[in-house]
């Protein structure tokens, strides 16, 4: 079967475009799982922060509705989006045009979110009788207030760009461009901070001991004798993340 994504690695950015342009980019088992695995690999790698984006006119039209459904599919669509929400680096998505159903909650998966002027966000499972799990809605609720998520979900309504980024589910305007161009600004900064900003941003209390153990570490890294060097010296500081 043919890749579903393009990773290309610009320095310590990661981009990942999806590849089903005649599909709108909706998600099936396979992209899925590639999205997962590249995302996970591109740290290991060493990227710093990456950026999602979809190849043609759409972000991402949601689940493939000719797909097959069940279990896998579930499975592996819920990995990719935990997944992207646990990796230790920002995650920007570069909103290229609409973004239904499963491609809003690829959308909210990620950190930060870019959207061009075609953007817009729905999940419209009220209309084909699906559901989506209680971390989608809540973070739905989280990002965009509880009272647009109420219409989203109950009102199967859709959320344009100017909205998204007036109620703060979006956080820029802009184009792929723009977003890789922030990712190296963010990319830039100190990974240690950074991964437990987001540990706690993103965590439970369950995660209170990681937190705790993440705080120690950023404390005790060599960054921050580097970012006090850099003071003295009057330089941005270069931060290597131990």
């Amino acid at each position: 079967m043919p890749d579903l994504l393009t990773i290309a690695r610009d320095g310590d950015v990661a981009v990942l475009t999806l590849r089903r342009p005649d599909r709108r980019n909706a998600l099936n088992l396979q992209l899925c799982r590639e999205i997962d695995a590249a995302a996970r690999e591109a740290v290991d790698a060493g990227a710093r922060a990456l950026v999602v984006t979809g190849e043609g006119s759409a972000f991402c039209a949601g689940a493939d509705l000719d797909g097959v459904y069940g279990d896998a599919f579930i499975e592996a669509l819920y990995a990719m989006l935990h997944g992207l929400a646990r990796l230790p680096v920002p995650v920007i998505a570069a909103v290229n045009g609409p973004a239904i159903g499963a491609g809003t909650q690829l959308a909210i998966a990620c950190d930060l979110r870019v959207v061009d002027e075609r953007a817009r966000f729905a999940v419209p499972t009220a209309r084909n009788g699906m559901a989506v799990d209680a971390w989608t809605i809540r973070t739905l609720a989280e990002l965009a207030g509880a009272g647009r998520a109420r219409r989203v979900m109950l009102a199967a309504d859709t959320i344009d760009r100017d909205e998204a980024l007036a109620c703060g589910l979006a956080d820029r305007a802009g184009t792929p461009e723009d977003a890789i161009a922030w990712a190296h600004e963010i990319a830039r900064l100190a990974p240690l901070t950074l991964a437990h900003n987001k540990l706690a941003l993103n965590g439970s209390t369950d995660d209170d001991a990681a937190i705790a153990e993440s705080f120690d570490r950023v404390w005790a890294s060599d960054d921050v004798k580097e970012a006090a060097a850099a003071r003295l010296e009057k330089r941005e500081p270069i931060f290597r993340g131990h």
